[in-house]
């Protein structure tokens, strides 16, 4: 596999580039145990402040799990917030992570995500269940997670900052992901980028054009 040119990182979005997620799913456990009348509540909920402090680390799990059940009026167990919090995690394809270990041969492999610490350390046991790796560390050479950083996608001030840790230029990166908003604030950020619109995308853009 020839390198592309003036390409020296390949940075990676998490959810739907790496593992298939279905977030209907968790909206429909929270329905499954909500009265009809609050389905609303369930919908939203992915837009709402809660979500948007937890992926950037502003609140922890405990205040998360405290802020669900004060947010639908429910006394939930933990487990039961976890269980439905997580159920949107679906699989990661092994043809992925091999990839991604030939792609090592040539770039710096990065992960660049919006998510938060339940989701992530559900995500990485999903990679030992379906890959046998224990922790993604094992094939990224950096995980750049919002969690952890303050800021999440679409905020170019996220890309920045992981252009300067990374110690290189944003022309240098290439960036992959779903959604075209985070795509739109990589491009102002000055990196360059590949929409992944459906599942094989990423995957056949290596084996068939490179």
């Amino acid at each position: 596999m020839k390198k592309l040119p003036e390409v020296d990182f390949l940075i990676f979005d998490l959810g739907n580039v790496i593992i298939d997620i279905n977030i209907p799913l968790t909206v429909n456990l929270l329905k499954q145990n909500l009265h009809n009348t609050e389905h609303i509540l369930a919908e939203d909920f992915f837009k709402s402040e809660i979500h948007a402090d937890f992926e950037t680390g502003r609140i922890a799990e405990l205040e998360f799990r405290d802020l669900v059940r004060k947010s639908f009026s429910k006394d939930w167990e933990d487990h039961l917030i976890d269980e439905m919090w997580n159920s949107l995690l679906i699989k990661i394809p092994q043809e992925r992570i091999d990839l991604l270990r030939e792609l090592k041969s040539n770039y710096k492999i990065c992960m660049l995500s919006n998510t938060n610490s339940l989701h992530f350390k559900k995500v990485e046991e999903i990679l030992l269940r379906d890959c046998g790796l224990q922790g993604f560390s094992s094939i990224f050479d950096k995980l750049f997670l919002s969690y952890e950083m303050g800021y999440k996608k679409p905020d170019p001030a996220i890309y920045h900052e992981m252009v300067a840790q990374l110690d290189t230029q944003p022309s240098r990166c290439l960036f992959f992901d779903d959604l075209k908003d985070n795509l739109k604030g990589a491009e102002i950020a000055g990196l360059k980028t590949y929409h992944v619109d459906h599942p094989d995308a990423w995957v056949g853009y290596f084996k068939n054009n490179v």
